[in-house]
């Protein structure tokens, strides 16, 4: 309860009254009255058949029920929706965990060929597809986040009584900045220590450190490397008729080499970096995202070069990356940054953009990304990668390093392994 106090608090500081009020009225929608669905309590042989007809009539290896309210249809595309349609790829039947917040799907839709969206928080319709699933006689798995709040250790055991494997995707640092709460969610610490203290449990990790944090824990039995990725063939083809915003137009008018960022606006990035760069007065940096939390209004004063322009969907965001000269990543060097995998480097990668970023421990790993060790550093790379933005072979290095990132391979880094133990 301490930690949703603490949630409430930070929307309420994030969005204000109107949008706290927004949004408290679709959490509790979503969490509570649509626990209840009249029309599965009414009419529940018609979902008995439909969960029936999911299950026997499509063409799969195995099932993946996936437990982690991050919704499908959400500005923010990231890992999960990714993995979810290449996990499809690879011989699974996905079962993709919706928040009706977002996704408006109050029992169960499909969304593409073994990929069905449900609602596993409608009670009887839940209690339906476990029935039906027990009749199935092939692998099953749980999967969700490390930094899921809402499954207990309890829910992940049931699970495994019932035979299904557990597929823990390690993604960060287990911190309270990345949970929107003050302290660490502990349904976020059991679930944690359950996945470290259990070697049967697949754990998944998207970064050096995060492996080696298994390792110090259990060793490498059951552990999988899946970095971040990029859906390579969504990002070679624009909108050539997309109609920009006057805003974001007169910005590219001015002349100057764009620097941009896209992603969430939180703690950790490093408002006097980007304050130094606009103070060259040498470039327009151009801010794409979300306020994660309020430091973006803490730290920001209406520097002059600086343009925030708030979110941009996923589907068009391409759009504008195209036409910005430099993608940057101007992190803090810290625990979370340390051992994050950024999904927006290999987009920017398949983007053939420069690309340039503070020092984190991911980004080293790569050829074309230009690495700032400092503040004055950065801003020497900026303009080195000015000069390469039309330099064929470093163009030809961001493509082929984009390439050997597609989500198709970091979906088949888990399946390879967990079949090996398929029965």
């Amino acid at each position: 309860m301490k930690e949703k106090f603490s949630k409430l608090i930070n929307v309420y500081k994030k969005y204000g009254f109107l949008g706290f009020m927004k949004k408290l009225y679709a959490y509790i929608v979503a969490n509570y009255f649509n626990k209840i669905s009249f029309a599965v309590f009414f009419n529940p042989n018609k979902y008995r058949k439909i969960i029936r007809e999911i299950l026997t009539e499509n063409d799969f290896e195995r099932i993946v029920l996936w437990r982690s309210s991050f919704g499908y249809n959400v500005p923010l595309f990231q890992r999960p929706q990714h993995i979810a349609n290449n996990l499809v790829k690879n011989g699974c039947l996905v079962l993709y965990e919706v928040t009706t917040m977002t996704d408006k799907v109050k029992t169960v839709k499909p969304f593409s060929d073994n990929l069905y969206l449900i609602n596993y928080n409608n009670i009887l319709l839940n209690r339906l597809l476990m029935d039906e699933l027990k009749k199935i006689n092939c692998p099953k798995y749980i999967q969700l986040y490390s930094t899921d709040w809402k499954l207990s250790v309890e829910n992940i055991e049931n699970y495994i009584k019932e035979g299904f494997g557990f597929i823990y995707e390690y993604i960060d640092d287990i911190s309270p900045e990345l949970a929107g709460t003050k302290n660490i969610p502990q349904n976020i610490i059991d679930k944690y220590e359950f996945a470290m203290s259990h070697k049967e449990v697949y754990v998944v990790v998207t970064a050096d450190l995060l492996k080696e944090d298994v390792i110090a824990h259990r060793g490498e039995e059951n552990l999988i490397y899946s970095s971040n990725g990029v859906d390579y063939s969504f990002f070679q083809s624009f909108d050539e008729n997309y109609e920009f915003e006057p805003e974001f137009e007169e910005i590219v008018n001015k002349g100057k080499p764009i620097v941009c960022y896209y992603g969430a606006l939180a703690k950790w990035f490093d408002y006097e970096l980007i304050k130094k760069i606009a103070a060259t007065d040498e470039y327009s940096v151009v801010l794409f995202g979300i306020k994660y939390d309020e430091s973006y209004d803490e730290n920001m004063n209406g520097e002059d070069n600086i343009y925030f322009l708030g979110p941009r969907d996923y589907k068009v965001l391409k759009n504008y990356s195209k036409r910005c000269d430099i993608l940057t990543i101007p992190f803090k060097i810290n625990n979370i940054t340390r051992a994050t995998s950024p999904v927006k480097v290999f987009e920017y990668m398949a983007l053939n953009k420069p690309i340039v970023t503070t020092d984190m421990n991911e980004c080293r790993k790569y050829e074309s990304i230009l690495i700032g060790d400092s503040h004055d550093d950065f801003i020497l790379k900026l303009k080195k990668a000015l000069t390469l933005k039309n330099d064929s072979d470093y163009i030809a290095l961001l493509d082929k390093e984009a390439k050997e990132n597609d989500w198709s391979m970091k979906a088949k880094a888990i399946t390879d392994h967990i079949s090996q133990f398929e029965k």
